[in-house]
């Protein structure tokens, strides 16, 4: 296993906690009161369910990456960022709104919410993994 691969897993899980913290404990809090009985009565003896679709999430995120990584700089992680934010948010955010009779809104706040999460996190994935060193090839020129 790369080095890198297990120091952005790392940071990408810290990330994602302290991401869902803000979203989840903050941005949306007036969102989950709102809609209480919709949700488990016991949901914080739970918790500790999301620390590991985090640290799950944070490795395969990274682990992916690296094995399309082309070392062309932050585009390169944005990129990853939407497709994998998408795929994800889509069905999360969507999935839940057409199960439970949440608002709207609450979906779309977690499907837009989700893709800049992702875009973030590839960013920093890009960021510990740095640019690949270009690597030219001189032809021989024919002549001895």
């Amino acid at each position: 296993m790369n080095k890198k691969v297990l120091i952005a897993a790392a940071v990408i899980f810290i990330f994602f906690a302290l991401y869902n913290m803000l979203i989840n404990g903050f941005i949306l809090a007036d969102a989950y009161m709102s809609t209480a009985s919709l949700w488990r009565p016991d949901f914080e003896r739970l918790m500790w369910v999301y620390h590991v679709i985090n640290l799950v999430s944070a490795f395969f995120f990274v682990f992916v990456f690296s094995k399309g990584y082309e070392g062309k700089g932050m585009m390169e992680g944005v990129r990853y960022g939407i497709y994998m934010g998408i795929w994800i948010g889509i069905g999360f955010a969507y999935g839940t709104y057409a199960m439970i009779a949440i608002p709207y809104w609450m979906a779309a706040t977690w499907f837009w919410t989700t893709i800049l999460q992702y875009v973030i996190a590839g960013m920093i994935v890009v960021a510990i993994f740095g640019r690949v060193p270009m690597v030219t090839t001189i032809a021989p020129s024919g002549r001895p």
